[in-house]
């Protein structure tokens, strides 16, 4: 066992133990904070969002009953990212026991929000873009998941792309300005493409990103010459993955996507950690959080297994021919 993973053990197990010594009968009140999820579809039967069906989930499992020992405040920011500081001191100010917020711009809003009040999120690379400066002891009252931290996955959906189409000249990123000009992965994507010969072409999403932003950006990618698309994980994207998903295959474009779950939905195929595994870690990190555990005590986790998802069905219909070393390396061919 490597040493860091001993240090980050130890760290777990005595955050544990002193969490269940903790454990009260109050009721305790979480605010679940989405980018663009509607209010009325926070909750574990939506569809749209598989990250937030999975944490209520894991939650309803852990003992948590709504209404019962625990009181959900929901929040969401509607597509409009202007809007999230006015949204994070509005939830601030009412002071629940544990935030929960969704994504890189709106957990950088809430740091900024509060200090004291314990926050998990599910982010990008949360070193990198100034969320906390360690994965093994986050910083202050911040702490969550990471399903991209290792930020060559993005050099590898490239890779994977140019096997596909290995004589495009253009590809085309679907994602927001943001990510494009703050996280890291848009300096990924763009010497990756490079490397193989290739031009990366936008424009970036600009909020709100509803379905006419969507099909603006596949418009002018198509009208620029885009022969293959290479889509983003903003939580607005995933939640509209069947969209996203009808745009490539009416405009012919072969398409790689984050997560499994838009192959699901006819998508070409995917590169990526289980889109539920997050939802799940968050809400062991709220529990632990309710029964007394500081962030800073509980490591960021990192999801390990990631998976190559590809659906000869939609492969067929975009008249390609995938290959066979694709194929052979494939976790799951949908047929």
């Amino acid at each position: 066992m490597k040493r860091r993973d001993v240090v980050i053990g130890l760290f777990l197990a005595s955050t544990i133990g002193h969490a269940q010594a903790q454990r009260t009968t109050k009721t305790y009140r979480v605010a679940i904070v989405d980018p663009a999820t509607p209010v009325a579809e926070i909750n574990e039967k939506t569809e749209n969002n598989l990250v937030i069906r999975a944490l209520f989930e894991e939650l309803s499992r852990l003992g948590y009953v709504e209404g019962r020992n625990f009181a959900i405040e929901r929040y969401s920011g509607e597509g409009r990212a202007e809007y999230y500081p006015e949204l994070a001191r509005d939830v601030v100010g009412r002071n629940p026991d544990v935030i929960f917020a969704f994504g890189n711009q709106l957990a950088l809003v809430f740091k900024a929000a509060t200090t004291t009040i314990p926050i998990v999120t599910i982010v990008v690379d949360p070193i990198a873009t100034g969320i906390v400066t360690s994965l093994a002891r986050p910083d202050g009252n911040i702490t969550g998941v990471s399903p991209h931290y290792d930020i060559s996955i993005w050099s590898k959906r490239v890779e994977l792309l140019r096997e596909v189409v290995p004589k495009a000249s253009k590809v085309a990123l679907l994602a927001s300005h943001y990510a494009w000009e703050k996280l890291p992965m848009g300096a990924v994507v763009r010497e990756a493409t490079r490397t193989k010969s290739m031009s990366l072409i936008g424009p970036p999403l600009e909020a709100p990103y509803n379905e006419a932003e969507y099909r603006r950006c596949v418009a002018l990618m198509v009208q620029d010459g885009a022969e293959a698309l290479i889509v983003g994980d903003l939580p607005e994207t995933i939640r509209n993955r069947g969209l996203v998903v009808r745009l490539a295959e009416e405009n012919h474009l072969p398409a790689i996507y984050p997560f499994r779950e838009f192959v699901a939905v006819g998508g070409l195929m995917a590169y990526g950690p289980d889109l539920t595994d997050p939802g799940r870690h968050a809400a062991h990190q709220i529990d632990l959080i309710l029964r007394g555990a500081k962030p800073s005590n509980i490591p960021f986790y990192q999801p390990t297994t990631i998976k190559l998802t590809i659906n000869l069905k939609r492969a067929k219909t975009l008249g390609m021919e995938m290959p066979t070393s694709l194929l052979v390396s494939a976790d799951e061919v949908i047929e």
